[in-house]
């Protein structure tokens, strides 16, 4: 059994409230397609469990294989010091295909409210330690790739569905 380190906290991207009866937590992605078709899922899961669950998201940027997969998750901690990650986030796995070249990021950012500057090189500087400290910690929970969930502190295994995972939740 692989658990969750660290446990989700206050440092996390949060839905919900710490203490919740439910925890669901995703490494994620941005251009990662699997990670996309997901996204859907969480938030019908998200919609049909209500306050009982908190779900968090943990970077998990797959550089090798994604070109983009970094800058967004760093754009998206730069829209977060504006307490704007969670709309970023939803940009960011909108649509059919990734759309996260410099221009869709800057454009993302000026939709939300962000400073279209903020959320790219050379401005984001500040927040690469925290994507970093969120793939490490990945990586430490035995993270091998994207999406990864862990149910209630532990590494789920199971198909990617709105009642497989309301199931593994309540069990």
């Amino acid at each position: 059994m692989i658990t969750l380190d660290p446990r989700i906290g206050s440092y996390d991207h949060l839905h919900g409230v710490l203490g919740a009866e439910l925890t669901l937590l995703e490494y994620g992605d941005f251009e990662c397609p699997y990670c996309r078709k997901a996204a859907p899922v969480i938030e019908e899961v998200r919609r049909r469990l209500g306050d009982r669950l908190l779900f968090a998201f943990r970077h998990f940027p797959l550089a090798e294989l994604h070109p983009y997969a970094l800058s967004a998750a760093v754009a998206s901690e730069a829209a977060a010091l504006k307490g704007q990650f969670w709309p970023m986030h939803e940009r960011l796995f909108a649509g059919d295909e990734p759309r996260l070249t410099q221009d869709d990021l800057r454009r993302y950012a000026k939709e939300i409210g962000v400073p279209p500057e903020k959320v790219v090189w050379p401005a984001t500087q500040f927040v690469e330690d925290r994507v970093e400290a969120d793939f490490n910690s990945g990586v430490r929970s035995g993270v091998r790739g994207t999406p990864t969930f862990f149910v209630n502190g532990v590494q789920y295994h199971g198909a990617v569905s709105v009642r497989d995972l309301i199931d593994a939740l309540e069990q």
